[in-house]
């Protein structure tokens, strides 16, 4: 493998960095954008339980905000419920723009990595293909064939290994903002019962 990075030339070495960014911020992804840390399915009937037993003071808040997304916007909002309905939306929206912003953390690195790699790859062809014509020019048509051939294996392999990094940077790019998009739905289709439940707009059914 170092072999073939090591002929690719030294545009081999952006693609490279690209590649080990992109899976670390895959991983970091996949890791943080889990459903059971983002929106869990107990916490709002947990949640509703706590506030009709009178015992959402403000420990009670302190952890729900700081359990999961979920948890931050709701608490935000339970924390000004006595401020009118009015008041508690707009501390949701407020949080929930803060929630989204974490959840959509590293994907515009993510996409730009994935939209740079090929761009990287097809720099090192041309740099590639600058050498094979030099070759041309300087030795003439039957001259040195290492020398073209290295030009080519320049220009083909970082071709590949520019597509290499961006077509999976790209796929799970795609994945996390469509992950985000779920949960951002899911979390204020949560929010918004909850506060309909507390206002007396709508039946407790959670």
């Amino acid at each position: 493998m170092f072999e073939v990075i090591k002929s690719g030339g030294w545009m081999m070495l952006p693609i490279v960095l690209c590649s080990i960014g992109a899976m670390g911020i895959i991983a970091e992804r996949l890791w943080s954008l889990q459903r059971k840390k983002i929106v869990p399915s107990e916490l709002v009937p947990q949640v509703w339980n706590l506030f009709r037993e009178g015992k959402l003071d403000k420990a009670a808040l302190h952890r729900l905000k700081t359990s999961s997304p979920l948890g931050y916007i709701l608490a935000a909002g339970l924390a000004n419920s006595e401020h009118g309905r009015e008041v508690m939306k707009e501390c949701i929206e407020e949080a929930g723009r803060q929630v989204v912003h974490n959840l959509e953390r590293f994907l515009n690195t993510l996409g730009t990595i994935a939209a740079v790699s090929p761009l990287l790859g097809l720099l090192g062809t041309v740099f590639g293909m600058i050498e094979i014509f030099s070759a041309l020019m300087q030795r003439g048509a039957g001259g040195d064939p290492s020398i073209l051939a290295g030009g080519i294996s320049v220009a083909l392999i970082t071709t590949a290994a520019g597509l290499v990094v961006a077509i999976p940077s790209l796929i799970f790019h795609r994945h996390f903002e469509r992950l985000v998009d779920e949960y951002i739905v899911n979390m204020e289709a949560e929010a918004i019962k909850l506060m309909e439940i507390l206002h007396g707009d709508r039946e407790e059914a959670l």
